[in-house]
């Protein structure tokens, strides 16, 4: 415009293009680059688009504000403030609309010459426009004009209309009479038609923003403020108005128009412009004076206000379109984030796109989503195969797979919990045949009747041997050998429990590991067998294990060499066989073959080769060394054991700590290494003492194990598994935090209420399970005053649901009373915390599978949806 910045107008029903006005008007179109609309001499605005200039207009001079005719006809009309208040319509390239032509040159002319500040056409009543100007003595400042008038103009006017022009115009174009005349005694800054009401106008004058009612020009509504230029209705919440006065930008809530909403940083330097996006909710973009740089308010998430403290939060960041100073912009009408912006110098143009902020998904089911404006993105592998198997690996996909085979839950045959879990892991199987064995041990009568060995044997094996005492020696001779070669053993009755923990021998006095033999020969671990055979001095044994193993189905046909080479053991120490075996056991695959040759070519008490091997389970060699080791050696041996296992978090160390704070911490560096929360949370409850179970650490396990389970909505398996933890640790179970009290009397409307008046019963104390013969309770049994109706079957509650009369429903929904009607749930007091409208759960649940609105007549409250979680199905459902 006339010694002032340019400014940018995108037309209203063409995308592609846009009016720059300064000293003149420049109409252009905006294509791709390269394209046939993008011809030779196109400005660049981008990497992919340029602009072509179409048609230039430079017979309104002195222009001090422009607004586009919002209607799609006549579709290039434009109305141009001047600095004399005019207003004249016209238009830029050639058209053959017949009322465009008729419209193009009028002129809208004052009372009294003044700069004309602001236009803005009416969005639904387009002959309406309404023009904001400079104060003149106690002249209107807001006239509202009609554009379609054919109202003349009176002769002393025309005179002067004449003397203040400098170019001719035809007397029958011009007006003078508006329709409205508005803000008297008053200058206006800046206007916007409200888009809730198009009868209402908003106004930034001198001293305020004021609100016009065409319908009652007399009155208007107002505030004080400074913050009266620019002011722009957001396009997404009509009651949302922006303004600005120099460096501050004020929100104002309509519906409560005492006091912005907010206010936002002040700028260094004065505002020139502010714009709601068009195309984003809530996005709020301000230029200042001589700045390259863009500054944008993010008020997506800004809550209606509440009370007078409350202030929304907002996001700010700033975009540079271009390096040169800016001196206006425009949003794009239609386009995503996307503006036209142009420089204070040279209309030198820029098209940019505002990127949205990316924020990232990853769900509890392993899938990982990002949301970049309007636009969802789901990830996807270039490899679907290298993705499932790395999904399959993760652990929260193993614990989700763990919880719907129901792992954990089976405290009779513990150990079939690994099986649950897959079977796969040998920690696992580890960790769940320690527990197994802990708990018949635990259950052994004989331990009971002792008084406190129950505890003990939770304490772990690193506990049990500190407390050795009566360590006897035995010799014993090689059992199938012709070498009468004696083998000095150890025996207690804590070393005997260890044995037991380990599995090697089961409950009673016997001490023979024979049925732990079979077992292991029905699991097919042929060298595991055999190594323990000999272990118990049996070689013999061994080696009738080894040729079973060599001609088993799969088996392996070596064994029957290493059984041979077994059969020739001699104790001479300078012996061949002892010098080859000591040299050639290392080249053996299976680390129990190894551990056998280990043994056997030994010294006496020196078992580093068979205690050390890592390969060979933590179970075996613990059993080993509580038959080899002195009362000196083994203590020393557990405890380095232990901590190596603690380290490492290597389940198989359970047996060493038991559920003491020692496992406890193995435990943690195990949830360290791997995340597994859900065994962690399995483990500690099987059999720890309240003291290990109100660690803080155990307490976030299964906090965090609920809260997964809560995610995956795996709500039935966390009540199961809530109630597996209420029986292994009764101390968390919580009291009673509901019940159901009398309107009347306000006690609690149980049986034993006088009794126990501060806990909630059951829900099942309210009505009974379906049986007829079972007692009612219709009344409140402290008042006896009757209780509420069922809205269904309008009997009082408390009332069996399956001797309620038929509600008339269908089919489908008497056969779900029928199907239920033991459940106690069915009978339990449901009502609605909005409306206070409720009945019988089975009834409430089968009216609202086929309605949305309350049962009760002329109450239209949506019950059923006011619960955020009302319609989520859970994953475990089935």
């Amino acid at each position: 415009m006339s010694g002032s910045k340019p400014d940018i107008l995108w037309s209203p029903h063409h995308p592609d293009r846009y009016v720059i006005c300064d000293s003149e008007l420049g109409l252009y179109r905006i294509g791709p680059v390269g394209s046939a609309e993008t011809k030779a001499g196109t400005l660049p605005l981008s990497e992919e688009t340029a602009a072509t200039l179409l048609a230039i207009n430079s017979d309104t001079p002195y222009m001090k504000c422009v607004a586009w005719y919002p209607k799609h006809e006549p579709e290039c009309l434009l109305a141009v403030g001047q600095a004399n208040g005019r207003v004249v319509l016209t238009s830029l390239g050639q058209s053959h609309n017949s009322a465009c032509k008729e419209l193009v040159g009028k002129e809208f002319v004052p009372k009294h010459a003044r700069q004309c500040n602001t236009l803005a056409w009416n969005p639904v009543d387009s002959n309406l426009l309404a023009a904001g100007l400079d104060k003149h003595r106690a002249d209107f400042s807001v006239l509202i004009w009609d554009i379609s008038s054919k109202f003349a103009p009176e002769t002393s006017v025309v005179a002067e209309k004449i003397r203040l022009s400098s170019v001719d115009f035809d007397s029958s174009s011009v007006v003078t009479k508006p329709l409205y005349e508005l803000g008297q005694n008053d200058a206006c800054l800046s206007l916007c038609w409200l888009l809730r009401d198009p009868k209402l106008l908003l106004a930034g004058m001198h001293r305020n923003l004021a609100i016009f009612d065409l319908r009652n020009t007399s009155q208007k509504t107002f505030v004080n403020t400074k913050a009266i230029q620019g002011v722009t209705v957001d396009p997404h919440f009509h009651d949302r108005v922006a303004s600005f006065f120099e460096g501050q930008v004020a929100i104002w809530d309509l519906r409560k128009f005492e006091k912005p909403v907010l206010t936002l940083s002040e700028q260094p330097k004065p505002l020139t412009k502010v714009a709601w996006c068009p195309t984003r909710t809530g996005l709020l973009a301000t230029l200042t004076r001589d700045s390259n740089i863009i500054r944008l308010y993010d008020m997506q998430h800004t809550p209606t206000p509440i009370g007078d403290e409350t202030e929304p939060t907002i996001i700010e960041r700033s975009v540079q379109p271009c390096e040169s100073q800016i001196g206006s912009f425009a949003w794009h009408p239609s386009s995503q984030n996307r503006m036209v912006v142009v420089s204070a110098a040279n209309r030198v143009m820029t098209d940019f796109t505002v990127f949205e902020r990316i924020s990232l998904a990853w769900s509890s089911t392993t899938s990982l989503m990002w949301a970049c404006g309007r636009h969802l993105y789901d990830c996807v592998e270039d490899s679907p195969e290298g993705l499932e198997s790395m999904i399959e690996k993760d652990i929260a996909t193993k614990m989700r797979q763990r919880a719907q085979s129901r792992y954990g839950h089976d405290t009779v045959q513990v150990w079939r919990n690994h099986l649950l879990a897959g079977g796969k892991d040998p920690q696992l199987k580890s960790l769940w045949y320690d527990l197994f064995y802990m708990k018949q041990c635990a259950e052994d009568m004989e331990l009971k009747l002792q008084g406190n060995k129950q505890s003990v044997v939770y304490s772990g094996i690193k506990n049990i041997i500190k407390t050795s005492s009566g360590t006897t020696e035995s010799r014993r001779c090689w059992s199938g050998s012709e070498r009468q070669t004696d083998v000095l053993r150890y025996h207690s009755e804590e070393r005997c429990l260890a044995l037991r923990l380990c599995g090697w021998i089961s409950r009673g006095p016997d001490t023979d590991v024979e049925t732990f033999l079979r077992s292991l020969e029905q699991e097919q671990e042929w060298e595991r067998a055999a190594a323990v055979a000999l272990f118990n001095l049996d070689i013999r044994r061994a080696i009738q294990i080894m040729n079973k193993g060599a001609t088993a189905e799969k088996g392996d046909l070596n064994l029957n060499v290493v059984a041979m080479a077994l059969s020739g053991y001699t104790d001479e120490k300078s012996s061949l066989w002892r010098e080859m075996c000591s040299s050639l056991r290392l080249q053996l695959k299976n680390p129990y073959l190894c551990i056998m040759f280990a043994f056997l070519t030994s010294e006496p008490g020196s078992y580093d080769g068979v205690l050390y091997e890592s390969s060979v389970a933590v179970r075996d060699r613990v059993a080993f060394a509580s038959m080899f080791l002195s009362d000196a050696q083994l203590p020393r041996y557990i405890d380095k054991l232990t901590n190596d296992m603690k380290e490492a978090g290597n389940l198989e160390g359970i047996l060493l700590t038991g559920l003491t704070k020692d496992g406890v911490d193995l435990m943690e560096s195990y949830v360290d290494r791997t995340g597994d929360v859900q065994t962690a949370s399995f483990c500690m409850l099987k059999g720890s003492p309240g003291e290990v179970l109100k660690d803080p650490r155990v307490q976030c396990w299964i906090e965090n194990y609920r809260n997964l389970l809560d995610a995956w909505r795996f709500w039935h398996k966390r009540a199961e598994f809530d109630i597996h933890r209420g029986k292994l640790d009764p101390s968390s179970k919580p009291l009673a935090q509901v019940f159901v009290s009398c309107n009347f009397c306000g006690k609690s409307i149980s049986y034993s209420c006088s009794a126990m008046p501060h806990q909630g019963r059951g829900f099942s104390q309210y009505g009974v399970s379906g049986s007829p013969t079972k007692s009612k309770v219709t009344s409140c049994p402290g008042c006896r005053k009757p209780l509420p109706r069922c809205a269904l079957c309008l009997m009082n509650m408390g009332t069996p649901v399956s001797n309620c009369p038929g509600t008339g429903k269908s089919d489908e929904k008497v056969d779900l009373t029928r199907e239920n009607k033991l459940a106690q749930f069915n009978n339990w007091f449901t009502w609605c915390h909005n409306c206070r409208h409720g009945g019988h759960a089975g009834h409430m649940l089968s009216w609202f599978r086929d309605h949305t609105e309350c049962p009760v007549s002329a109450c239209t409250c949506k019950c059923m949806q006011l619960d955020t979680t009302g319609n989520l199905v859970p994953s475990d459902s089935s």
